[in-house]
């Protein structure tokens, strides 16, 4: 229909440029049309004047109306000064059988699904075989050259269309394309035509491939195949889960389900390791497309790597149950963590924290008890040289701890320099403080005009007395109800009513207004008063600080029932929140640890020394072990411009699972060691997303200068793919004035105006 009424395609008119053909300057046409104008408004208000006025009709209509004549009749006239200045489109056109198209053919696995064709049972890959087979390889071959290729994980030249194949484990349309441009760059290439369901499984199409396209002018021209929404499917959009934790920790997983004809339905979501179940919930499936957030709690287990699978069960019907489960590895590392917990009295809450911390093999809490002005009680050594001076006062001493309590204790029994070390701690080494209420804790020990202040979670209140001998109940802000370390309950409503449940605090202490940034996991509510944090805590530099701000919590255990494990449950989550991110003197990592149909990888490492001062000098290597055993080391260079950091790259052959272990050695001294788990999945990613992704295929047609097709388009796509400016093209001249649209506007135009003028009375 465009062309009947404007003689050329659409494309002419995106991608040409309007040019003039007259002898006649540009500018005297702009100053003809502006002299007809105000000729026309001279001559229509002379007229205006001498007309009597018509019944019942304003001024101010009258002069609407003329106003409308004067339009019209200006508009006719301009439009037959533009035709004598003989209008034309200018436009590249490529020259016929010297060029070359490229007609990329997806050949991954997704393109086997059967939801194509008119009936909507085809395969994909068979409805891309007919629109080729049906005139559009034969109508591109009479003007232009054809190269034909297959698509999916690389890019493959083939002699024969049925050549290709759905068997593909992945799409990988962007390395195509780059490839494609960088085998072709001496080549007379006109256009790209990809036939795809746009299931890029590489991240989407990155700038730097369209920019290669763009500086070579190459238009990539699309057709999509597939539904563009699923019928009927359940599907595991992602996970997120810490791809680390301590053994038998709290873990908690986010998964995210959509799913399309199931809207309303109670599925099982479960989280298994092998055949055992480690957690299950049922889920109501959100409306169609939604995607919907569900959070798993689950017991990380014994050190060692889990491969934990997250499932949904399939429901009748499912057009694809491959997407209904995703796995994910999580290293759970084995180490006893080491608390140093310094108390300033003896008093219940030391007590029952140290019988808490007991009950979990995975800590070790070594306590500093002040029993006098000048002696100490220790507990929990290593060796009878350990704390003997009391707090350590070298940085090698204090930072091979993995967390910090300090109790009952003022701020003037530190020194300066033990205070600066408390921050460094923080900040320098990513170590976790936890502070708690008592008679000299907080704003009552002087914390505040401390150097050790800015460490706190909260303002402290300018003032003594904030420690108050009376009972306050504990409840869960929205933030504590997400999180693991006040989960009692599994079940999020439950865990919430169980808080408050709990038997009141013997104390409370005020601990100010939180920071910006820190984050209120529990609040105390007591008689009379307004509502003051009990639990906050916040990062710190490159570690997080906490204030827990009572000393009665024990009274959790003391009056609650008999066998209730509420009180040990907390404080053991509590202490692991305090040390479970603190990071070793290695600290290796990857961008990603899931490799999906992509084996290389980059890893990189940030080695500190025992005063965890970066250490430039070290020698890093990494040890990767692999399926079947298969093992090789590789040696870690330093990255230019960022002392203490090494970077190496390496390629994963093979699927499977990988562990690798960095290692930093200075000499003959080993600095640390950090291991890493990984895993490479191929085929895995043509199972995810499955219907077309016509946004992609229409941001790449349009990036690129070229046009997404539809089945029915496909017609028309030999002789708009003419127009590009790629390969060998000559600029053709189009001339606009015989467009049938330019005579039908005239003839509505002058039609227009004569009848509104006989209508108005004004002829």
């Amino acid at each position: 229909m465009f062309e009947f009424f404007f003689k050329y395609p659409i494309t002419v008119f995106t991608k040409g440029k309007l040019v003039l053909l007259g002898a006649w300057p540009g500018w005297l046409l702009a100053v003809l049309i502006l002299a007809v104008a105000g000729g026309l408004a001279s001559l229509i208000w002379y007229r205006l004047k001498r007309l009597e006025p018509v019944k019942d009709v304003s001024a101010a209509t009258q002069m609407r109306r003329a106003a409308g004549i004067w339009g019209m009749q200006t508009a006719l006239l301009a439009l037959v000064l533009l035709l004598l200045w003989q209008p034309a489109i200018v436009v590249a056109e490529l020259k016929s059988q010297q060029n070359l198209i490229a007609v990329l053919v997806d050949g991954s696995r997704s393109m086997a699904i059967a939801d194509s064709g008119s009936d909507g049972k085809a395969l994909r890959e068979a409805a891309a075989f007919g629109v080729l087979k049906g005139g559009m390889l034969a109508g591109l071959q009479k003007r232009f050259q054809t190269r034909v290729y297959q698509m999916n994980a690389g890019l493959k030249r083939v002699d024969k269309v049925d050549q290709v194949q759905p068997t593909g484990t992945a799409t990988h349309i962007n390395a195509a394309l780059k490839q494609l441009a960088a085998e072709t760059s001496d080549l007379p290439v006109g256009a790209v035509v990809v036939l795809s369901d746009g299931a890029e499984n590489s991240g989407g199409i990155d700038l730097e491939t369209v920019s290669a396209l763009r500086n070579r002018r190459l238009p990539v021209h699309t057709v999509g195949f597939g539904k563009e929404q699923a019928t009927h499917d359940v599907e595991i959009e992602d996970v997120s889960v810490a791809p680390r934790a301590m053994a038998e920790s709290r873990m908690r997983a986010t998964v995210s389900v959509r799913q399309f004809g199931y809207q309303a339905t109670k599925v099982a979501l479960t989280a298994r390791d092998g055949e055992k179940v480690l957690a299950a919930k049922e889920v109501t499936l959100p409306a169609n497309g939604i995607v919907q957030a569900e959070t798993m709690f689950f017991n990380a287990g014994a050190a060692g790597v889990r491969r934990v699978t997250f499932a949904v069960a399939p429901l009748p019907g499912e057009e694809n149950v491959a997407n209904n489960s995703v796995a994910r590895l999580i290293s759970v590392n084995g180490d006893k963590r080491r608390i140093l917990y310094v108390e300033g009295e003896p008093r219940w809450e030391y007590k029952f924290i140290r019988r808490a911390a007991d009950d979990d093999k995975e800590l070790a809490v070594v306590t500093m008890l002040r029993t006098t002005e000048n002696k100490i009680y220790r507990q929990g050594i290593s060796d009878p040289t350990e704390l003997a001076d009391g707090f350590p006062n070298k940085a090698e001493d204090l930072f091979r701890y993995d967390g910090i309590i300090i109790g009952s204790v003022e701020a003037g029994y530190f020194s300066p320099r033990q205070q600066e070390l408390l921050r460094e701690y923080v900040d320098q080494r990513g170590g976790g403080v936890l502070f708690l209420g008592g008679r000299y804790a907080l704003s009552d020990g002087g914390w505040g005009a401390s150097g050790v202040g800015q460490l706190m979670p909260t303002f402290l209140p300018n003032s003594k007395d904030t420690f108050h001998r009376d009972a306050a109940f504990a409840q869960l802000t929205a933030a504590g109800a997400d999180s693991p370390v006040m989960r009692l309950v599994d079940d999020p409503g439950k865990n919430v009513e169980r808080w408050k449940t709990l038997p009141y605090l013997m104390d409370y202490q005020d601990p100010g207004n939180p920071k910006p940034g820190a984050t209120v996991l529990a609040e105390m509510t007591t008689p009379g008063h307004p509502k003051m944090p009990l639990l906050v805590t916040q990062s710190y530099g490159r570690g997080r600080t906490g204030i827990m701000a009572t000393s009665g919590s024990w009274r959790w255990q003391m009056s609650g029932a008999l066998g209730d494990p509420s009180h040990d449950l907390f404080w053991q989550q509590l202490l692991r929140w305090v040390v479970a991110d603190s990071p070793g003197r290695v600290v290796a990592s990857m961008p990603e640890v899931r490799l999906m149909d992509d084996g290389h990888l980059k890893v990189t490492a940030t080695v500190r020394d025992k005063a965890y001062v970066l250490a430039p000098d070290a020698k890093v290597s990494v040890h990767m072990i692999g399926p079947d055993n298969s093992s090789s080391v590789v040696d870690l260079a330093p990255v230019p411009s960022t002392p203490g950091s090494f970077a190496a790259d390496w390629t994963a052959e093979k699927p499977g699972a990988y562990v690798a272990e960095v290692t930093a050695a200075r000499g003959a001294d080993e600095l640390g060691r950090d291991v890493l788990t990984f895993e490479r999945q191929d085929g895995v990613a043509e199972n995810f997303h499955t219907e077309q992704n016509r946004e992609l295929l229409e941001k790449l047609a349009s990036e690129t200068g070229g046009h997404y097709w539809g089945a029915n388009e496909l017609d028309k796509l030999s002789s708009e793919i003419s127009f590009s400016e790629a390969g060998i093209s000559v600029r053709n001249t189009k001339e606009l004035w015989n467009m049938p649209i330019v005579f039908l506007v005239l003839l509505g135009l002058m039609a227009g105006e004569w009848l509104l003028r006989r209508k108005w009375g004004m002829i």
